[in-house]
């Protein structure tokens, strides 16, 4: 039976600040900006003023395209190059990892596989190695030490399972899973990577 290292899995958790910046992070730096709206240089139409300037008791307009008209531009509208991302240290980047790790521990939802079972390519032994653990059903996060051939094929058809390396943990994923499953050399490579021992 694997034993967790209390410095990774058994952090005190006081708030959950940094997880959730961590957290937001991962979704702001996932964003695209592909979005782009027209202004009202950019509309077709609109070159020829709609009345003339004075003696009809309306107010002025030089354009169709005005924005506040139907069919006109957008105003400060998406432009296509807005920068969504964010910047997290490395050291506070794994410091959140340990403690959505230990937060999900503590939910007793860290399962680590024993020594005897292999993977064997077939996503049949795999749906039953989920059964026996009772995860059927449950979004599992699959953690790896290497994704080799007969992990991705045992795991790709798996609905609910997301197979990710060991060095690639992140705490999006971690919070979103029902249950963190570590193979024995994922958990070692886990835990080395986040104590710093990895370069």
């Amino acid at each position: 039976m694997a034993t967790l290292n209390k410095d990774v899995f058994g952090l005190s958790v006081e708030n959950h600040e940094l997880v959730k910046f961590a957290y937001d992070t991962y979704l702001a730096n996932s964003r695209s900006s592909h979005a782009k709206t027209l202004k009202r240089g950019e509309v077709r139409g609109g070159g020829k003023k709609p009345w003339r300037q004075k003696g009809t008791g309306r107010a002025r307009f030089g354009s169709t395209r005005n924005p506040i008209w139907r069919h006109g531009g957008v105003a400060f509208g998406r432009t296509g190059n807005e920068n969504f991302t964010k910047k997290i240290s490395k050291s506070s980047k794994l410091l959140a990892v340990r403690q959505a790790l230990s937060m999900k521990n503590a939910d007793k939802a860290v399962l680590v596989l024993p020594a005897e079972v292999k993977l064997t390519g077939k996503t049949k032994d795999a749906a039953k190695v989920l059964k026996d653990m009772k995860l059927e059903g449950k979004n599992v996060l699959a953690v790896a030490a290497e994704k080799t051939p007969e992990v991705l094929r045992s795991t790709n058809n798996l609905p609910n399972v997301k197979l990710v390396r060991a060095t690639y943990l992140n705490v999006f994923d971690i919070m979103n899973a029902d249950a963190v499953v570590f193979s024995e050399a994922a958990l070692k490579a886990t835990e080395k990577w986040l104590m710093g021992e990895e370069k």
